[in-house]
Order: structure tokens, then sequence, then C-alpha cells
């Protein structure tokens, strides 16, 4: 196929699938995109937004049968339209089979164990009142982390349970639970493959996490000592190996107090924990994810120095246009660079964009964070 000639496609129109857009700009690649609506972000630059639905059999038949490529850009697809269009020729990454595991906590579990890979005990639960049962016959034991099976992103689906009073707060869906892990640090990398085989890993991060289990603010490198770098590498190549996926596959890690890694969960595409490498790494993540797709040799992954990303949040209580305060303050900063995604509408915690930063060393790129988290919010006019 001739890279120039590739018809591609992603399914999903939000923040990712703009940024991915840029790179396919930059190469001029017929870059298609499925959403329900062109004033996502995705439809400021495609270079065709096609309208539909993600989760519809006939939009995502319809939409990926003139594809040469299809990709995602969230996990909850159509997973049937997917599985025709690999039976029609298509290329489909990450595969159907890959997918319905990623989508589903308690197989993506099960999938580790199978595979020898490290994650966290857990057990199968298919409702609320199951849960409740078990931890009154002694089988389950406070604390724990109830995560649901599907549709969890972006803190959602996740509840913790630390006193009994909390089992009211449980989500009644078909769940796993967790026993709460002492976690000395959240980490992830990212890592990258080719349908040859190549792999390569960006440099593990550090991730911190606000009071609605949303990621706050990342670090890149991670402070962490040399062999635990080194063991999240090897982890990384083997889970995407395990799954086969070509493009990016980000892994997010819990290292704890008794030093053990071991795999939260992850997701077959770009990924919050490598928006820092549209800057701040030879290849960016986005870059990368297209080499992957379309069987390309993979960029350098190398850092080019120490760095940081803060999520934009829709300050609580707001809803409605975006207005974005504080930004002459944050363009005065240097080595500061603000990604704002474009969504028409703010609500409370929304992701609305991202800042990368630099500096020459932690405390430096800590004072610009508090700076950013203080002086830049997202309210209405």
């Amino acid at each position: 196929m001739k890279i120039e000639q590739a018809r591609i496609g992603i399914l999903g129109g939000g923040q990712l699938g703009k940024m991915l857009n840029h790179t396919a700009n930059q190469w001029n690649l017929a870059l298609s995109i499925l959403d329900k609506d062109a004033s996502f972000p995705a439809g400021i630059n495609a270079w065709k937004f096609v309208q539909g639905d993600f989760r519809d059999y006939q939009d995502v038949l319809s939409f990926g049968k003139s594809l040469d490529v299809l990709g995602v850009e969230i996990e909850h697809v159509n997973i049937q339209a997917l599985h025709e269009l690999v039976g029609q020729g298509v290329q489909v990454h990450p595969s159907p089979q890959a997918l319905e595991i990623i989508k589903d906590k308690f197989l993506q579990n099960q999938f580790y164990t199978v595979h020898h890979l490290p994650t966290v005990s857990f057990e199968r639960f298919n409702s609320k009142s199951e849960i409740i049962e078990a931890v009154r016959m002694g089988s389950v034991k406070i604390p724990f982390v109830q995560k649901t099976r599907g549709e969890g992103y972006d803190g959602r689906g996740v509840q913790l349970v630390e006193t009994p009073a909390d089992l009211e707060e449980l989500l009644d869906a078909p769940s796993i639970v967790e026993p709460k892990v002492a976690i000395r640090k959240e980490l992830a990398v990212v890592a990258a493959r080719n349908a040859k085989g190549e792999i390569r890993c960006y440099d593990p991060v550090e991730m911190v996490f606000n009071d609605q289990n949303m990621l706050a603010f990342l670090y890149a490198p991670a402070d962490i000592p040399g062999q635990i770098h080194d063991n999240l590498i090897e982890i990384a190549k083997s889970t995407i190996e395990a799954f086969s996926i070509c493009g990016l596959l980000a892994i997010e890690f819990f290292w704890t107090e008794d030093d053990l890694l071991l795999i939260n969960e992850v997701a077959p595409r770009p990924h919050n924990s490598g928006h820092h490498t549209l800057e701040y790494a030879v290849t960016s993540q986005f870059e990368q994810h297209l080499r992957g797709l379309l069987n390309l040799p993979l960029g350098s992954t190398e850092l080019k120095g120490k760095a940081a990303m803060v999520n934009l949040l829709g300050e609580p209580r707001y809803s409605g246009p975006p207005h974005y305060k504080g930004m002459e303050d944050i363009l005065a900063l240097d080595r500061v660079h603000i990604h704002l995604y474009g969504k028409p509408e703010t609500r409370p915690y929304r992701k609305m964009g991202h800042i990368t930063v630099s500096g020459p060393d932690r405390e430096s790129i800590q004072e610009k964070v508090n700076i950013i988290q203080s002086k830049f919010k997202i309210v209405t006019a």
C-alpha cells in the first residue's frame, strides 16, 4: 500500500482525533473521522468528517468498507461491524478480538492472568447486591475498589469503598472488585508496535490524580529507580505483544509500597499519559500511532527534556460556552504550550484542553504547574 494513497479512518471525533489529524495533515494523508457532529474537536481539521454513530453497526460498516486501515479513538465502538470489516479485507487496529477484551475490565484482567502479566487480584460480580452479600459473608474485605466492566474512563465507573457506609454508593452494574492496593506511585508507559513486530516505548511518566479520580497532571520522565524503569518497559513490551496491537497501547501501572508493578488498565490509542510528547519527545505519540497503524518504521521515543502535562478541566458549577480565564498569565511563562480542544460547551470536570511545560528540574516545573492550576480556569462567559 502506497502511503500517499492510503485511505485511513478513525472511529471517534474528540480531541485525540483532532491531534491525530494534525500529523495526518502534515503528511497529506486522507484521514476520515466518524462521529455524531462535525462541531466535535476533530471536525475542525479533519480531511473528511463523516456524520454517524460509532456504536451503530450500519454506520461503522458503511464508514469502514471503503477504507484500507481503520483505528479507534475510543474503545466503545460496534465490535460486530469491525469483525465484518476484517472479513472484507480492511485492516482494523486494534483487532476486534483485542478490543473486545480491552473494553471489558473483567476480560482485560483475565487476559493478564492468562498471559502471566502482573495485575491486581480481582473477583467478578453481576450487581451491587452481590457485592454487598459477599462483604456480609466475608469473602470481600473492606477497603476495596469496584470497577464496572464497561464504559469506564476518565474516572467513571470506579467506586472506592473504605467504610461500610460506602457500600450504599456502589454502582449497580456488572463489575469487578479489587482489594485497595497501597500505592507508592501511579505510572504509565505508552508503547508502540507495527505489523513487522517493531516495538518502542516512551519513558514512564508519573501521574497525579484529582478527587474525581481524573488525571490532574503528570511528570515525564517519572522519578523512579532504574530497575523499576526497566521492569516497566519490559512489561509494556510483553503486554503490547500479547495483544498484537499495531499502533499505540497506553498502559497504566500501580507501583506498590512493596515494590510490585501491577497493570491497572490499558488503552489501544493515543492517551492522556502521552500528551507531553507533542512538544517534548522526538516523535509525538500521534505521529507514532500513525506509523504503527500504517506499518511504517517507528520514530524515536527519546524525550527532549523534563516535562509535565496539566489537564484543563471545566470548573465545577459551570456549564455552557467556555470562557478561558488566565490565558495571558500562562502565555507569559516560558516553555509553556496551550492546547484547547475546541469543545463548544464546558461542563464540570470535562476535559477541555491541556498544557505542556518544561524546565531544567522538577522544582521549576512544579512551580509552573502550580501557577497553571491556580490561574487558568474554564468557566462560562
